[in-house]
């Protein structure tokens, strides 16, 4: 027997591991912000794509970016949080694109961060656990029914937060939501290694997005935060292009249950 590294099996000359030429990624919140930095770098890697969001507007001008560099790309108005809603939105989107080989559960709304713990409503604490859990529940649970009947094998890709594993004041029903989806993953990741299909999450730092931009552009704030970031900028959508390519890829065919922090650093200072 040898000791030396024996390359993986499939790592023959020419081997592209990150050509996604032929397989379908659905993106839940694809429209703006991170889903869409997701679902251009998919559609330049190769992959054919949908994308759901709630709004109409922003799901037609992500189309005409994409279009650009995607071989087919589709949208369909849904609401995660409606389980009915989900339900029929996968099954047009197996009527559109014939199947789902990666499910980014991108789609999510913020906590506000206005309201003390001890004066918030129910109301508003279901409002957010409704998109950011139970739409992921909603969407996985399509996602993996679809790729258990295939038999093929298949991605789960969830976006958390870095809310999940720090503190974050007046946002309890946001972390809790994010905190959540990991514990799902996890269980995720080893209910469905069986069946080939790989469970991740993602946790974003801060981000310039529509949802951030309020305090992104508070000047106090910023300059307070903005600080603690070792690399000394906002993370933007492109920055999530990457990772998405990779959890789609056969290179991370073997990594599953992990949460991946794209923070700049942030955590770290």
């Amino acid at each position: 027997m040898t000791n030396e590294f024996q390359p993986n099996p499939g790592a023959e000359p020419g081997f592209r591991p990150f050509d996604l030429s032929g397989q379908v990624a659905l993106i839940t919140g694809g429209n703006s912000g991170i889903g869409l930095g997701m679902a251009l770098a998919l559609a330049q890697a190769g992959a054919d794509l949908m994308i759901w969001g709630t709004s109409e507007t922003k799901n037609r001008e992500a189309l005409e970016r994409l279009r650009d560099h995607a071989a087919r790309a589709e949208a369909l108005c849904c609401d995660v949080a409606s389980e009915a809603e989900v339900d029929a939105a996968f099954r047009e989107t197996l009527r559109r694109l014939g199947k789902v080989d990666a499910c980014f559960a991108n789609a999510g709304v913020g906590g506000g961060g206005r309201t003390a713990f001890g004066e918030m409503s129910a109301a508003e604490w279901r409002r957010v656990l409704a998109v950011n859990l139970d739409g992921v529940f909603y969407t996985f649970r399509a996602a993996s029914r679809h790729m258990i009947a295939r038999g093929e094998g298949g991605r789960l890709v969830g976006t958390a937060s870095l809310a999940a594993i720090e503190g974050a004041a007046r946002n309890e029903h946001y972390a809790a939501s994010k905190a959540g989806m990991l514990g799902m993953i996890r269980a995720l990741a080893v209910e469905l290694a069986r069946h080939r299909i790989t469970a991740n999450a993602i946790l974003p730092g801060w981000i310039d997005t529509a949802m951030t931009s309020p305090l992104i552009g508070n000047a106090k704030f910023a300059s307070q935060v903005l600080q603690r970031v070792p690399l000394r900028r906002w993370g933007s959508g492109a920055d999530f292009g990457g990772v998405a390519v990779y959890l789609m890829s056969s290179a991370s065919s073997y990594h599953t249950g992990d949460c991946l922090l794209i923070d700049g650093g942030y955590a770290l200072f």
